[in-house]
């Protein structure tokens, strides 16, 4: 007898719940897997693609032993296991059914690399011998009636105050017969006090009361000067309390000449538009960008935000400007560039940064000369690290201006830093010892640090966090004096490493001349000794330069205050394509 319409549903309903419910008592769920991560092995060896792979099921528990695996290109497996004698990037597809008929699938990399010797030691870093830092013309002085010392030690002049003294002068660090020319001066002191005090800037004949905090901070007289000439710079630290101790970093002597014509060449908008990656969402309402999730894999700016300059080109020497108006609901930092709208960082004129509290509103403006062309110009907002505890946010941009600059303006920042590294000392060129930091505030951000070698270590101390990641960078090999590695090999770097706070970074093995990272991870590090190994899973045809990046600006380490990293030990290994 046929059964009605009804009826028939019913029982098919009826039969598709019991098979659902055949294996648990409950509604089934597809299986789950665990372990499935992306793996390199060397072409010639086994891979085992289902070790530390397993499979759960609610229904049916565990189902590790039906899991199957394909690759594309295809290799044959027996048992999961398979030699793969080509090198190259094969995709893994892990399957696995449950008696319910619901499959699970899993993916991942496996990477193939060339067949290599033995490793063997490439460059070992020695932190032992001690590095003579630069003074860079700066002298304590301190007069009898003080109990005092300033040297150049962990990076920076430091000054410990036992007795003060007891008139201006008594302690003193000075750089004499300092050169001038007609022209408008900054000289800024970044320095720190384990008790705050007050002192006293001096030059060019004018004087500045300053305040020393216990964090770094910049501090600054402002003088002119009407020709060629001379004069003494003074930074007297007499006022210090008894058992002071009083630490700067660097000194920066900022000079500013000629005039300059703004000449605005769009104004309106502005015009947005934004792509979101790496698991991020974000989307444009007016001249607001509203950010409903930030990346969950990846991708430190993945909220890419365009200003749109419709109707400009950017022609190759020009000088140009922009500002405009940002506030954001909540705190957000990121990078502002001025790049073309299809090729991105191939064709970029211009790198800033951006950073703003909650329901702060932030001019945000730069001016640069373009060292290229670009027909498609835009102002791109790259966005990605949310504050603490924020999962969603929303930016306002308004007031914006672009033009061009006209005259003779000319701005030259002369920094005097006392770390025994870096471009400014004779280990710029010193191949043995390639390495330096790089501050955000050698460009008017933020982020100061310094570095030295201790007992065998090398050490980096932040003093003061930035908040993007270029704002506090540790680099080993920059363009004058480059990490040059051998074509045809690989090379695996082994860092071990400490801090005195937890703390993280991005650590980077990029070629010069561009961004194309070799390596590109991140390091967490702790309090306890750790080592990190990182391998590169290409070769190149020809040597290269290259340089190590260690990037640790973040906003956490921006409110992490001062924090010490110590690297007992760098090694980079070679593994020469057989």
């Amino acid at each position: 007898m046929k059964l009605p319409r009804a009826l028939t549903a019913a029982a098919l309903a009826l039969s598709l719940t019991l098979s659902l419910t055949a294996c648990g008592g409950g509604e089934n769920t597809p299986p789950e897997f665990k372990g499935i991560q992306d793996q390199t092995v060397q072409a010639g060896t086994e891979f085992d693609a289902l070790a530390g792979v397993t499979a759960e099921d609610a229904q049916e528990g565990d189902l590790t032993g039906k899991i199957t695996v394909e690759a594309t290109p295809s290799m044959d497996f027996t048992g999961g296991k398979a030699v793969i004698e080509e090198a190259g990037e094969y995709e893994l597809v892990y399957t696995v059914t449950d008696k319910g008929g619901l499959t699970a699938e899993g993916y991942a990399t496996l990477t193939v690399t060339r067949r290599t010797g033995d490793a063997v030691v490439y460059k070992q870093f020695d932190f032992s011998a001690p590095q003579a830092a630069d003074d860079h013309g700066w002298t304590p002085r301190v007069s009898n009636g003080a109990d005092a010392s300033g040297e150049l030690k962990q990076g920076a002049y430091v000054f410990d105050i036992k007795t003060p003294g007891s008139a201006e002068g008594d302690i003193q660090l000075v750089k004499s017969g300092l050169a001038l020319k007609a022209a408008d001066y900054r000289l800024v002191v970044y320095a720190k006090s384990t008790a705050e005090t007050s002192a006293v800037i001096q030059a060019g004949g004018q004087s500045a009361a300053v305040t020393i905090g216990t964090g770094i901070a910049p501090l600054e007289l402002g003088f002119t000067s009407g020709g060629a000439g001379s004069t003494d710079a003074v930074f007297d630290l007499s006022r210090s309390p008894a058992g002071s101790t009083v630490t700067i970093d660097k000194i920066e002597l900022i000079e500013i000449s000629g005039k300059e014509t703004r000449s605005p060449v769009y104004t309106g908008g502005p015009e947005l538009s934004v792509n979101a990656g790496d698991g991020a969402s974000a989307e444009v309402k007016g001249n607001t960008v509203e950010i409903s999730s930030y990346p969950t894999d990846g991708g430190v700016w993945s909220i890419k935000t365009d200003i749109a300059l419709p109707g400009v080109t950017i022609e190759e020497g020009q000088k140009y400007y922009y500002s405009f108006k940002l506030s954001a609901r909540n705190a957000q930092s990121g990078e502002c560039l001025v790049e073309s709208a299809s090729q991105a960082d191939a064709n970029r004129v211009s790198f800033n940064s951006f950073a703003t509290g909650a329901g702060e509103e932030v001019t945000v403006t730069a001016a640069f000369t373009a060292e290229q062309a670009v027909a498609d110009p835009v102002i791109r907002l790259q966005i990605g690290a949310p504050s603490d505890g924020v999962a969603a946010n929303s930016i306002q941009i308004s007031d914006l201006e672009f033009g061009t600059v006209s005259g003779d303006l000319k701005t030259v920042k002369t920094i005097d830093a006392f770390t025994p590294f870096g471009r400014n000392t004779a280990n710029g060129t010193d191949p043995s010892q390639p390495w330096e930091t790089f501050n955000g505030t050698d460009e008017g951000a933020e982020g100061v640090g310094t570095i030295w070698t201790q007992d065998g270590s090398f050490f980096y101390r932040i003093d003061q966090g930035g908040v993007t990641d270029w704002h506090n960078k540790l680099i080993c090999g920059y363009t004058g004096n480059p990490l040059t590695l051998e074509g045809d090999s690989y090379y695996t770097v082994e860092i071990t490493a400490r801090a005195d706070k937890d703390v993280s970074c991005g650590f980077f093995l990029n070629t010069l001349g561009g961004w194309d990272p070799r390596i590109s991870e991140s390091l967490n590090i702790t309090t306890q000794e750790q080592t990190f190994t990182f391998t590169t899973t290409d070769t190149f045809i020809t040597d290269m330069d290259f340089e190590m990046l260690f990037q640790f600006g973040s906003e956490q380490t921006a409110q992490l205050g001062e924090v010490t990293i110590e690297l007992s030990d760098v090694t980079i290994y070679q593994m020469p394509v057989m």
